[in-house]
């Protein structure tokens, strides 16, 4: 049989203790000293402000490819195997080293078969069963050549038939044996990489087959965009393969974050927004793309779910509608009178406790007449529902005004540039002294987006003192930043200018402070777990 080339030779390979990797000075270092070296090497990570921050670095697609580079050279010299192998095995083992090397010692056999790429096991193969612990060596070494064909091959999937001296150029078989044309492997690795979006992981085409196809088969048999994507699906797998690492998710970036530490259990605590080269922020807990601060991830995904769903059409029914009790058609109340008639049924009753209007006589305007506990229930429910409805338009409403807002950003910057090109003509000032405009036109910004987070915080927590201080300080950001938006859109009185610039100056000062003081608090609440929340329909 043929070979892709991308099955370990274990000829004459002994499997001994390894204490580490011997850098250019010839010093040894354990793998996982090795890691961690690298993880310093790449960090260069802002030092952390507050236990609640994390530290992160972004990464472009140069410095993913170099750190991979580095990874597989480093696996390479360890376990002695080709760059397909180690970077096969780091994907399986989400490119850790230190549990790549556990297992392998452990179990080389079973840790190369786990990856997809466990050497042949047909009864015909004359590959001799690996080692099973690092103190065992293979024997002598087993030849590589194979006997020469003598009866044609016919493609299992296309069926073309090839004679015995054109299967070695015109037939592909991985170290599973299943044998295929080149013609159907490449339409086959082209269509999981262009359509399906496929790279480390492709498998055999033979079904339940799990060998992985390396990278050096694959580059060989397909076209070249199908090589720039399969390049391009290479890297998007290994920041997808990384708890560590996340790609920015605004439109047309290409660099990754990296975070050491990954804060995925500690998302009830911290809200790790990063800050992308691209100049966008980014949740790294929930992907989010955008700053949520101070409302954690688990609240987000609620807020958005419950304001794009119809759970509030159904609360709005609920509040303002009824149902009747004879044949359930839906009803909406069109008059100040109770006294209820379906269009449906001709069914009437009462609206109030939704009972027989017949058995309340002449004093219709008495339901005590019923049953207290269900005349009490049906008022209880509509009211409930009301309040309910009520209470979550409070707060959405406050919260889409300033989404609104943070949405009309690029007017605001093109009318900052005209009041700035005003300033500037009307005075002697100069454009880096009217920059203050726009530093308040960027606060102001960064302020209404962090007061409609406090408002879908708002939402979902309990009442007890601490939220009495959370929405006094909420109040006070609130009231600044208006004050601060109706400066920036007042016209130019070119005698007051200077005037203006101060004013300017200390309220945009002021409003940063309060959005400092209410973002601290709350990050700092999260962390001590002083907030208290409830899941609100």
């Amino acid at each position: 049989m043929s070979s892709d080339g991308d099955e370990m030779d274990y000829d004459d390979f002994e499997f001994e203790d390894d204490e580490g990797i011997e850098d250019d000075n010839g010093s040894q270092t354990s793998i996982g000293e090795a890691y961690d070296a690298f993880d310093d090497g790449v960090a260069g990570k802002p030092v952390k402000k507050d236990p609640w921050d994390i530290s992160y670095q972004p990464k472009s697609v140069e410095e993913l490819q170099e750190e991979q580079k580095v990874l597989v050279d480093r696996v390479c010299g360890l376990i002695d195997s080709d760059p397909s192998t180690a970077a096969t095995l780091l994907r399986h083992y989400h490119w850790n080293p230190e549990k790549l090397s556990d297992k392998f010692w452990e179990e080389p056999a079973k840790t190369l078969h786990a990856a997809g790429l466990s050497p042949p096991s047909s009864p015909s193969s004359s590959t001799k069963p690996l080692p099973a612990s690092n103190n065992a060596k293979a024997s002598s070494s087993r030849s590589r050549l194979e006997p020469v064909p003598t009866e044609s091959f016919e493609c299992p999937i296309c069926c073309l038939e090839f004679e015995p001296e054109e299967i070695a150029s015109q037939t592909l078989s991985l170290g599973c044996e299943h044998r295929f044309c080149k013609g159907c492997w490449t339409e086959y690795l082209e269509r999981k990489i262009l359509d399906e979006q496929e790279s480390g992981r492709v498998q055999c085409m033979e079904d339940g087959c799990g060998r992985v196809v390396g990278e050096r088969t694959v580059i060989a048999l397909v076209n070249d965009k199908a090589k720039d994507r399969y390049r391009v699906l290479l890297d998007r797998t290994y920041v997808d393969d990384s708890p560590q690492l996340k790609w920015c998710p605004h439109p047309g970036c290409e660099y990754a974050v990296f975070c050491k530490e990954s804060p995925a259990r500690k998302l009830d605590q911290i809200i790790p927004i990063v800050h992308c080269a691209c100049g966008n922020d980014f949740c790294f807990g929930c992907g989010f793309a955008n700053n949520h601060q101070p409302l954690t991830c688990r609240y987000v995904k609620l807020w958005q779910k419950k304001c794009a769903d119809d759970s509030e059409t159904g609360n709005w029914l609920m509040a303002n509608t009824k149902e009747c009790t004879k044949c359930n058609a839906t009803i909406e109340k069109n008059g100040g009178c109770n006294h209820m008639t379906c269009k449906k049924c001709r069914y009437e009753f009462c609206w109030v406790c939704q009972g027989d209007w017949q058995s309340h006589g002449t004093s219709w305007y008495n339901c005590n007449r019923f049953d207290e506990k269900t005349g009490q229930d049906a008022r209880d429910s509509q009211a409930k529902s009301r309040a309910s409805l009520q209470r979550y338009l409070h707060y959405f409403n406050r919260w889409a005004n300033h989404e609104q807002s943070a949405k009309l950003d690029h007017q605001l910057y093109q009318k900052t540039e005209r009041k700035m090109e005003e300033m500037q003509n009307g005075s002697d000032l100069t454009w880096i002294e009217v920059q203050f405009v726009k530093r308040a036109a960027d606060v102001l910004l960064e302020a209404r987006m962090s007061l409609k987070w406090t408002y879908a915080m708002a939402f979902y927590m309990k009442k007890d003192l601490s939220t009495e201080i959370f929405e006094d300080n909420q109040a006070n950001l609130e009231q600044a930043v208006e004050a601060l938006s109706e400066m920036l859109e007042k016209p130019i009185d070119a005698t007051t200018i200077m005037q203006l610039k101060s004013d300017m100056v200390n309220k945009t000062n002021y409003v940063k402070k309060r959005a400092e003081i209410i973002l601290d608090d709350t990050l700092k609440g999260h962390y001590e777990s002083r907030w208290k929340f409830t899941d609100r329909d």
